[in-house]
């Protein structure tokens, strides 16, 4: 029984999710569909490339993973199927690929090929690909090979002998504020020295913690999560709107000697 993962826009209203669930189900009614999330923002390729990155590898190989999101950038409309690393991945061709897979991308796209008439049955679209998948048989028959695939850059942390520029990406639900600074440049560039991490106007936080309660409760804090990278958290409380940091907000790190 395969599964197939599902990452979208689409939120929980509508009919929309349903009816592509519906559509996934009738192509291959074997399949266990797991939600990952619909409720990225809508067109926002960039906090749906985030949000699947850090999940994808949890499941088992031979799973299906679907995300739509931004399904049409343009008048003519491309999707990709790719196999990497033992999963299959499907998507619109819009630079999700490129934002999932900023390094270490599969080797070889594949253009999923429909009629004309299916422009307007995006679901049908998706649900042949899933189906072609779940029953075993090969991705290269899905369609051509795609020679170039629509490329996206994020921003990344700009580093200097003792400092890191970097920007918030993402709130998650507990209002704590992740940021694009990874473990291994905080190391590469601090060097073990100390630190201040300047946020807004908020007074400087100076201390590494592990875990969240490390601190008094509502007291900020910083750390690593399971992700690697640094996150701005108050203890029980709501990092982004206490302390008015949102996406695209520039957090910095200064170390000293």
């Amino acid at each position: 029984m395969p599964f197939v993962t599902l990452t979208t826009d689409f939120g929980d209203k509508g009919f929309d999710l349903p009816k592509l669930k519906g559509a996934l189900l009738t192509a291959a009614a074997s399949v266990q569909l797991i939600d990952l999330t619909h409720q990225v923002g809508n067109y926002n390729i960039v906090q749906a490339a985030f949000l699947f990155r850090n999940a994808w590898p949890s499941f088992p190989k031979g799973t299906i993973h679907l995300i739509s999101v931004n399904d049409y950038p343009s008048n003519t409309p491309r999707f990709l199927a790719a196999a990497h690393r033992g999963h299959y991945f499907i998507a619109p061709d819009n630079g999700l690929f490129s934002l999932i897979f900023p390094e270490d991308a599969p080797n070889q796209y594949h253009l999923i090929s429909y009629g004309p008439e299916e422009l307007i049955s995006l679901e049908q679209v998706y649900a042949r690909a899933v189906g072609h998948l779940a029953q075993g048989r090969p991705i290269i028959e899905l369609g051509e090979t795609a020679t170039e695939v629509m490329q996206r850059i994020t921003l990344q942390p700009v580093i200097g002998p003792s400092q890191i520029r970097g920007s918030v990406i993402f709130v998650d639900s507990f209002d704590n504020a992740i940021t694009n600074i990874n473990r291994a440049l905080f190391e590469q560039v601090g060097g073990g020295r100390s630190f201040a991490l300047y946020f807004k106007r908020n007074d400087p936080i100076k201390n590494l913690c592990q875990y969240y309660h490390e601190v008094d409760i509502g007291e900020p804090l910083c750390l690593f999560n399971s992700s690697n990278l640094l996150e701005i958290a108050i203890n029980m409380g709501k990092a982004s709107s206490l302390l008015g940091i949102h996406v695209e907000d520039t957090v910095q790190i200064e170390f000293r000697s």
